[in-house]
């Protein structure tokens, strides 16, 4: 890699780190942070044929399927084929069709698909795709889609000294699909609706259901496990879709997200989402060195004051080595994004960051939860 490209990440890469660290726990809307349970998009899917293409298709001795279902598709209009045909086509090429199928979509209603090259055609641009039923993980047909195909073409930039080459075996036709069948969302049933959080916390959960009843009223939310509240709620749709709106616009107080750290370790990025602190250690990598350690700093009161307590408080030393060269931090307590820091200022590579979090989790010395993508 290159190392100033190296330094220029890791330099960013502090900055949000420092953001993010800092930051302190803040108010979020019930909307943005849970959702209700059955109120919830569908994914539909449909096998179908782009038609129009300019000599871009599927080569049909290769992709047999093609013909068989341009075939298929002649016989249901009325045009039936000679025995022993053999269709050399070129501007036919077979596609699968997804489109996702939002909660409460009536039918009439129109969806934006998205259309992918199933066989070896070169370009779906200019094509048209033939009627095509979207099916539902059920079977049943939800939405029939057809319409102009808009792929993004090649170009280049100004002066021609660099040229962008995009996808050209998938494209989306706006509006493309018109909804035929709603999918029923229980939401209405019960005397109860439940929310759930986007992710598991106990903490968040608890603050939820006292802030549901602080608001609207004692004994109205009760938290069932660490991610969903169980709320009573009125039975008529336009009470209930009232009494909904009044939950989602509610905000509570986040709790502190477990420590963690995310390692690309294809590009080396680091992130950490809070404070992630260390426990005294050593690590040796190379010519690199890292040790940590922590001694209490005792500070009692004067002989004379009239009061006061002994105050015990602990200093950290980092120190960080590098072909007999030395970088000590003093700082209140070991923080990773101080140890990210110091290697980044003697020049450290991602690859080393890589492994020294690796050994410092193995050690134990992490206290957070190491996760590599």
């Amino acid at each position: 890699m290159n190392p100033t490209l190296d330094r220029l990440l890791f330099a960013a890469l502090l900055v949000l780190a420092g953001l993010v660290l800092g930051t302190q726990v803040h108010a979020e809307r019930v909307k943005d942070i849970a959702s209700i349970q059955g109120v919830r998009p569908n994914q539909l899917i449909g096998y179908g044929l782009v038609v129009g293409l300019d000599g871009s298709g599927d080569q049909t001795t290769q992709t047999p399927f093609t013909v068989q279902s341009l075939t298929t598709m002649l016989q249901q209009l009325g045009v039936n084929l000679p025995p022993g045909t053999t269709l050399q086509l070129k501007n036919v090429a077979a596609v699968m069709v997804t489109a996702m199928l939002p909660p409460f979509a009536q039918p009439g209603q129109v969806l934006d698909v998205t259309v992918s090259s199933m066989g070896n055609a070169k370009s779906l641009r200019g094509g048209t795709l033939l009627l095509t039923p979207l099916k539902g993980a059920d079977g049943r047909v939800y939405a029939m889609s057809q319409g102009n195909l808009v792929v993004s073409g090649a170009g280049a930039s100004q002066g021609g000294s660099s040229v962008q080459v995009n996808h050209l075996s998938a494209g989306r036709i706006p509006g493309g699909a018109t909804i035929e069948r709603n999918v029923p969302t229980p939401f209405l049933e019960g005397d109860y609706v439940h929310l759930e959080l986007h992710a598991t916390d106990f903490s968040t959960v608890r603050r939820l259901a006292e802030k549901i009843n602080q608001s609207i009223g004692p004994g109205m939310a009760q938290a069932l496990d660490g991610r969903v509240v169980r709320v009573a709620a009125p039975r008529g749709s336009n009470d209930r879709v009232g009494f909904l709106a009044q939950l989602e616009d509610l905000s509570i107080e986040m709790s502190a997200a477990p420590a963690k750290v995310i390692i690309n370790a294809r590009t080396g990025s680091v992130v950490m989402n809070q404070s992630v602190r260390l426990e005294p250690s050593a690590v040796a990598h190379g010519s690199l060195s890292v040790s940590i350690s922590s001694s209490p700093v005792i500070s009692q009161p004067n002989a004379l004051s009239t009061g006061g307590a002994t105050v015990v408080t602990e200093k950290t030393d980092i120190q960080i080595k590098q072909d007999g060269g030395q970088l000590n931090l003093l700082e209140a307590g070991a923080r990773l994004a101080d140890v990210v820091k110091a290697l980044n200022a003697i020049g450290a590579t991602p690859q080393d960051l890589l492994s020294i979090l690796q050994a410092l989790k193995s050690a134990g010395a992490l206290r957070a939860e190491l996760e590599i993508i």
